[in-house]
């Protein structure tokens, strides 16, 4: 194979840690780089999540970058629309289409040590080289739906919440959501009101909080773009508070008994019913789970035409599906609220670092880390965006993407004058990191006893940070040497 052409940096993707990592590029006047796009646009997450209601549940004035402010946006809980839209005006405000390579997959990445360089394959068996790396494939990429008996013989249809099929008309129809987490949350009251009837599968109930949407005026989204400072004190007031309510996801505190009641209360506040209410009342700690924000959820089950079922799926039928009580329950469509394969970091590509070694076998199954969730050891010249441990409960997780990218920046200006460089995380670093931050997480209500996404079979926390975004500022923003085994040329520097 012919390789095709040799970068500096090659980014994986082009969702919102990835773009972001490429207008960090060209804000610091970077211009020898590329970004892998399998699609044939850019969005992530927020290109693919078009079911109805699909919004995020942070508020958009800490939900965008701080060096390019969302200062048009309309509600500060944006929908899907919008998100994506901020990629795109950021993508033409820097110029990245010019970066960025649409329809190709990567398949495979190794680590060639003789050239201290990466060598990427595309599907296809198309090849680049370069000096860095860095995978922006997120944790939320990849689907999943489980299987149960006789799934194959529904006669209905039947699709994934993440891959919503919108040439299917649900109006009339006996619809099945499986599913009651964040992204059902959203989608469940629109198709209520287009159903005939619609039945909410939940295996367990959620902390819901009301989402107090506010829209702003024409006037007001004028005077933010005249006057950015006054966008920019939103912006910090928001992530102050933000910042101060990670103290409900640690355990027994009254922080998280707060939070807590604020939850129950609210419930109460609109579920009467004792059977249903006792159904929709979580039973874990406070914080375990994703906490979920939306005003539009639990009034949806005052409508006549929906039903709330909290007993096991036993197996499906050519009609349905049937509950662990033996009942059937007819359905002309089943969506799959069923989560994704948040774990499974690199999918299936196939990352090679040094003496042949895998990433996938560095981290076994299901015990992904990864040193200020980015660099990997024996894995030179790698840095990951939104890798283990870096995602939120309580703040917006695009601030822990610009601190993993000011990182990688300094990282990039640091070696800048270096030939042949590469930069390796030092094992004793990244285990006394790791130590650390599974020593805190111990305090945290996200090791409490649940099942939740954030956790291995172990139990182990893989997903989320121990603390707040401004600790994790003081560990990741900067670049220490110290901590790399960097060489240059065949010599080791120290």
């Amino acid at each position: 194979m012919t390789t095709q052409r040799h970068f500096r940096v090659a980014i994986l993707g082009s969702g919102f840690s990835g773009l972001g990592m490429a207008a960090q590029l060209v804000r610091t006047g970077e211009s020898d780089f590329i970004v892998f796009e399998r699609a044939n646009e850019i969005g992530g997450v927020w290109r693919d999540n078009t079911y109805p209601g699909a919004a995020c549940d942070t508020q958009a004035h800490v939900y965008c970058y701080s060096f390019f402010p969302h200062l048009r946006v309309s509600k500060m809980f944006a929908g899907q629309d919008e998100m994506l839209g901020y990629q795109r005006q950021m993508k033409d405000a820097f110029g990245l289409d010019r970066y960025i390579k649409y329809n190709a997959e990567v398949v495979s990445a190794r680590w060639i040590e003789a050239e201290a360089h990466w060598l990427i394959t595309l599907r296809g068996g198309e090849q680049y080289t370069a000096n860095v790396f860095v995978p922006a494939w997120g944790q939320l990429n990849a689907p999943k739906t489980p299987t149960w008996e006789g799934q194959e013989r529904f006669q209905g249809e039947q699709f994934h919440s993440a891959n919503w099929n919108h040439d299917i008309d649900l109006r009339g129809k006996k619809v099945i959501s499986i599913g009651s987490a964040a992204s059902a949350v959203q989608y469940v009251p629109f198709v209520a009101q287009e159903a005939e009837h619609l039945e909410v599968f939940q295996r367990s109930a959620n902390y819901i909080l009301p989402r107090e949407q506010l829209t702003f005026t024409p006037e007001q989204l004028d005077e933010f773009e005249a006057d950015p400072s006054i966008f920019e004190a939103s912006r910090r007031s928001i992530h102050e508070l933000r910042e101060a309510g990670f103290e409900r996801t640690r355990l027994n505190t009254d922080g998280q008994a707060a939070g807590a009641q604020e939850s129950i209360d609210y419930l109460r506040s609109v579920i009467s019913d004792p059977e249903l209410l006792e159904k929709l009342t979580p039973t874990y700690e406070f914080g375990c789970k994703r906490i979920l924000r939306t005003s539009d959820y639990y009034p949806t089950f005052l409508r006549e035409n929906v039903s709330l079922v909290t007993s096991g799926i036993a197996h499906f039928t050519e009609n349905g599906v049937v509950t662990a009580d033996g009942i059937e329950h007819e359905a002309d469509v089943v969506i799959y609220a069923t989560g994704f394969y948040s774990q499974n970091f690199q999918g299936d590509l196939q990352i090679v670092g040094r003496d042949g070694v895998t990433l996938a076998d560095r981290w076994g199954s299901e015990d992904a880390e990864a040193f200020v969730g980015s660099s990997v050891d024996g894995f030179p010249n790698m840095f990951l965006l939104y890798g283990p441990n870096t995602n939120l409960n309580h703040n917006s997780n695009i601030a822990m993407f610009e601190i993993q990218q000011d990182h990688i920046i300094d990282m990039l200006a640091q070696t800048a004058d270096m030939s042949g460089v590469s930069v390796e995380i030092r094992r004793e670093r990244l285990d006394a990191f790791n130590k650390s931050l599974q020593s805190a997480m111990q305090g945290s209500s996200f090791s409490s006893e649940c099942s939740s996404w954030y956790k291995n079979s172990k139990g182990k926390v893989i997903n989320n940070w121990s603390g707040t975004v401004e600790e994790f500022r003081q560990q990741a923003a900067k670049f220490n040497a110290e901590d790399y085994l960097i060489k240059s040329e065949a010599l080791v520097l120290a």
